[in-house]
Order: C-alpha cells, then structure tokens, then sequence
C-alpha cells in the first residue's frame, strides 16, 4: 500500500525493464481484442434477442455475406453511452473493483443455471444436473456473499444495469403475450370468395399486381381479422395475387426452410418460412428466391396482367403492407399490464 501511495504501479513492477515496450505492447493488443470481443458479442446477443421477441427491433446491418457477421447501430451507441456513463460516474479504476466484482459473480451464477438449463434440454440424469449446481452454485454464492459489503460502494451500478436490461426483455416478452391475447384470428376460407371476386372486379382500380402481408397466424388456414378488414374494407386493395408471408422461428439454430401452400393457384398463396434462431432473417431476398423458384418451375405467374405489359412479358409490381400497431386509450387492462404496455410502445 506504501509503495503504490508512492507513486509504485504494480503493472509495471511486474515485468523487468527490459521487456517493459514488449508488455505494453501485448497488454494493448489484449485491451483491442478484449473491446472487440465484447462490440461482436453484443451484436449478437442482441440480434437473437430480437429473434425471440425479447428486445425492441433495431436496424441490423451484414457488413459480409458471412453467416453471423452483424452490425447494429443501436448497441454500438449504447455501449459508448454506457462506457462514457461509467467513466464518468466512477472516475478511477480502484472505484470500479465493486461494480467489476460483483458483476463477474453475478455472470458466473448465471452462466451456471443457464447451463444446467442445457443439460436439461439434453437429458442428462437428473442426479448429474443438481450435483453440479451444488457444487458450482456453493462455490459462487460463496463469492456473492464475499462481495455483499461491496454493493454500497458500487456494487449497486451492477444491479441497476442489469435490472433495466432485465426489465426491457421481461416487458418485450410479457407485452407480446398481452397482444397475442387481443389477436383476432378468423378462417381464411371465409373470405376467399371475397377476395377472388374483389381481385375480377375490374371496377375497382388495382392497388398492385402482388399484394404481400406478414402473418402471425400459426395455423395455415388461419388469418388475423384485421389483414382481411385491411383488403376487403375502406379502401378495397385489388390485386392479381395475394401472398401471405408466415416466419416460424425454430430452436434449431441453422434451419431454412420454406414451404408453399397454393391456397388459389395465382390468386391466393401462403409462403411459410422455418428458419432457425441464429439465421439472418432477409425475409426480402428469401421471398425474391421463393418466388424465383415458382417461376421456374411454372407454379405461379408473376408476369402484369395488363394487357399491352402481358404481352411484352413485363413482371408485374410487388406491394408489401405492414401493419402498425397501437394502444388504444380505450383499453380495460389492469394497471401493472398497462404499464408494461405503454413502455412496449
């Protein structure tokens, strides 16, 4: 303590002099390599977050054609806010060792529930999984209770990071059940008369050749009232095709797969895309090679149905609809699940 009040700095007292240009070097590169690792890592939690609807959209950029390669703007300029926060708030390194201690228990007890998660999804025996909790958890909350005195110091930064981390997927998970329980699905077969008579009647002037919707709905002969509310009321929406675009996220991580469903032949078809978590959701490109394929293989016809474009073979347009959706101010939730709503929107 003497020599560090001194002016001794045990960084440099570690290495001889003689490899002091050497150390400095090594321990910057590690430094760049540590801030990378943590940049690429937070890409990617993120973008799977999203995928399991547990994080708020955020703009995803592939820098590369390589699978996994991701940029998301968003986190970068989180991380920055909460590295300059934290700077800020502390001042010094030595301030910091609460908040870094505590941190790295609360991660290692964490990543030790998450894995005993995974042995029980590969069926390891049961007497395996609860010895090894027993043993590590022992171990960990042995250093929870051993830092427990730092939170007061700054062990409690760690706390409120991780609960506003934790109330932003717990609110993007529970809202999403909320909506699904005011989702009103109806059966499709309902409605294609419908919309086989609206698509012929020449009277109505045509919104697109191909009209694309995103549906929700799991089951295929299913489709939410307000996609049909959305053809058939105020101002119809004639098309020559109707499509709608189904995204089933599976456990799997690297599964892609799509099936077709030719509900009407040319008129009304359902596309259901199975893709595993970790796949890049281009749901843009996937639909282009979708129907790319129908093309050629002569399942669809995607050629403009004006006469003087049919005849020159020109690809009619593709117009894709997406729904917003609000809170209606009129709503009869209770108080907490109203809360976690206003904050999902």
């Amino acid at each position: 303590a003497d020599m560090i009040e001194g002016g001794f700095n045990p960084f440099f007292g570690l290495m001889p002099e003689w490899f002091l240009y050497f150390g400095i070097t090594i321990a910057t590169a590690a430094a760049i390599i540590a801030s990378q690792a943590l940049i690429s890592g937070s890409f990617t939690l993120i973008s799977e977050a999203m995928r399991l609807n547990l994080w708020p959209k955020l703009q995803i950029k592939y820098p590369t054609e390589e699978r996994g390669q991701v940029y998301i703007g968003g986190v970068n300029i989180m991380l920055f806010l909460g590295c300059v926060g934290i700077e800020l708030w502390f001042k010094k390194s030595s301030a910091m060792e609460a908040a870094y201690g505590l941190a790295i228990t609360l991660c290692m007890i964490a990543t030790s529930l998450l894995f005993a998660n995974y042995l029980v999804l590969r069926r390891v025996k049961p007497a395996f999984i609860w010895l090894y909790l027993a043993v590590y958890l022992t171990i960990e909350f042995g250093f929870l209770f051993a830092n427990a005195d730092k939170f007061p110091h700054g062990g409690f930064v760690t706390l409120i990071v991780g609960g506003f981390l934790f109330f932003i997927m717990f609110d993007w998970f529970k809202a999403r059940k909320i909506k699904n329980r005011y989702v009103e699905f109806v059966r499709l077969e309902h409605y294609i008369p419908k919309i086989q008579e609206l698509s012929n009647d020449r009277s109505v002037p045509k919104f697109s050749t191909h009209l694309v919707y995103l549906t929700s709905a799991d089951n295929p002969r299913e489709i939410e009232h307000k996609i049909i509310y959305s053809i058939l009321n105020r101002k119809p929406k004639r098309a020559d095709i109707y499509w709608f675009v189904h995204v089933d996220t599976l456990d799997d991580p690297y599964t892609m797969e799509y099936k077709v469903d030719h509900i009407i032949p040319n008129d009304i078809i359902r596309v259901e895309f199975r893709l595993g978590f970790r796949v890049e959701p281009r749901i843009n490109l996937m639909f282009r090679k979708v129907v790319e394929d129908l093309v050629k293989n002569r399942e669809v016809n995607i050629t403009s149905r004006y006469e003087s474009l049919e005849r020159s073979k020109v690809v009619g347009d593709f117009q894709f609809i997406v729904m917003e959706k609000y809170l209606s101010q009129d709503n009869e939730l209770p108080l907490f699940e109203r809360v976690l709503m206003k904050f999902h929107f």
